[in-house]
């Protein structure tokens, strides 16, 4: 009988594997003038990673990623890294792995494969995608042949000459009446942690069993999506792409609503050493209001960061988008350690009275349109106001 070692080796051979890149696409890149200093410390940083993991025998491994789309397109999203094969199965990392606890450091440690060529396959027609200079793959397929129905599907990602593996589509079709676009650090996860040591704790160090869930929040989100009949999860952080896998191994193991995440890459871009993240949350609700302007969106955030001031440029500047605005208020310590509370949006537009802890909502008017501002500690505080509301049945 082969063992399951003889498999591996079968399957995958002890040499490393070479990913397909798109040759002009990094020519074009290495020669832009428009590269920065950090840029091109960055670039040489990804090609020294992957030759190195090339020389230790690694492995391209594509990890895919929950997406989302239209009937007519749909959003791909994954990464290409360079990694061990025994460490990955289907993209992802074997149980022993996760039941050993994954350090959030090792997420940084797979060499990304930049330009990597791909095949997507979506409803048995075959797409060349490529992805970015980091290895990140965050594009728009358009479809030929029938359109998809709306609900989940499922397509698969193929380096050339490596396993295939799959993910899932969330469609969201002219039948989708509203929606729920859900912050994650604070909002659905404790984090009791100095804002400026955040991002690092959470993408270095921690180890995935070891983050708290916001109580109730879960229950709350479900509860919510099943009283919008068909109505999809997004979530909306400034967290990496890196660390995507670990986060949706969270969510799941916490009974959160399974969806896309849309995050973001910490590196470089021509304009600054480091990409904003309140511009990276602001321009994926833009993005989102254009691509599906029918759907109405329940926006979940907290007021430690910039949530509340976001949602609300964004109700002005969308109302026909926003069906209500939940804002999770953060425990006494958990605003000292944040640098104390964001300012709730003020002016005749926002309506908001209360004291901070204290279960209340406004309304935000925005010509025609009065939307509701839930605020609460928890999920439990949250959902007797929707309930009150009508919004959660």
């Amino acid at each position: 009988m082969m063992s399951s070692d003889d498999r591996r080796t079968q399957d995958h051979p002890a040499t490393p594997s070479w990913a397909n890149q798109d040759l002009a696409a990094l020519r074009r890149h290495y020669t832009d003038a428009g590269r920065n200093k950090a840029m091109k410390i960055e670039d040489r940083w990804h090609q020294l990673r992957l030759g190195l993991a090339r020389r230790r025998g690694q492995q391209v491994t594509v990890l895919s990623l929950a997406g989302y789309g239209s009937p007519r397109w749909v959003r791909v999203l994954s990464r290409v890294v360079m990694a061990p094969d025994q460490d990955f199965e289907n993209g992802r990392r074997v149980a022993k792995v996760i039941a050993d606890g994954v350090r959030g450091w090792r997420n940084f440690v797979s060499a990304p494969v930049p330009f990597a060529q791909l095949k997507v396959t979506i409803a048995g027609r075959e797409y060349d995608i490529a992805a970015d200079r980091g290895g990140i793959v965050d594009e728009v397929v358009e479809l030929t042949g029938e359109p998809l129905e709306s609900g989940w599907t499922r397509i698969t990602l193929q380096a050339p000459g490596e396993q295939p593996t799959s993910a899932g589509v969330r469609i969201i079709g002219q039948d989708t009446a509203a929606g729920i676009i859900c912050d994650i650090d604070d909002t659905v996860v404790v984090t009791k942690l100095p804002r400026p040591f955040l991002a690092a704790w959470n993408s270095f160090v921690l180890d995935e069993h070891a983050r708290t869930p916001t109580p109730g929040m879960a229950v709350t989100m479900e509860r919510l999506r099943s009283s919008m009949p068909r109505s999809p999860v997004l979530y909306l952080s400034t967290g990496a792409w890196n660390v995507a896998q670990t986060l949706t191994r969270f969510l799941s193991a916490n009974l959160y609503p399974y969806g896309p995440l849309l995050l973001t890459d910490w590196g470089p871009t021509e304009e600054r050493w480091f990409r904003s993240g309140r511009l990276h949350k602001v321009q994926q609700l833009e993005r989102l209001a254009e691509e599906f302007p029918h759907v109405k969106w329940v926006l979940i955030g907290d007021d430690g960061q910039h949530d509340p001031a976001i949602y609300a440029e964004f109700a002005r500047a969308h109302p026909q988008n926003v069906q209500a605005v939940i804002i999770r208020e953060l425990t006494y310590t958990e605003a000292v350690l944040a640098g104390g509370r964001a300012e709730a949006p003020e002016g005749q537009e926002l309506l908001h009275a209360g004291e901070p802890g204290e279960d209340t909502h406004g309304y935000q008017h925005v010509g025609e349109y009065r939307l509701p501002w839930i605020y609460g500690p928890d999920g439990k505080a949250i959902s007797e106001q929707l309930t009150e509301l009508g919004l959660l049945r």
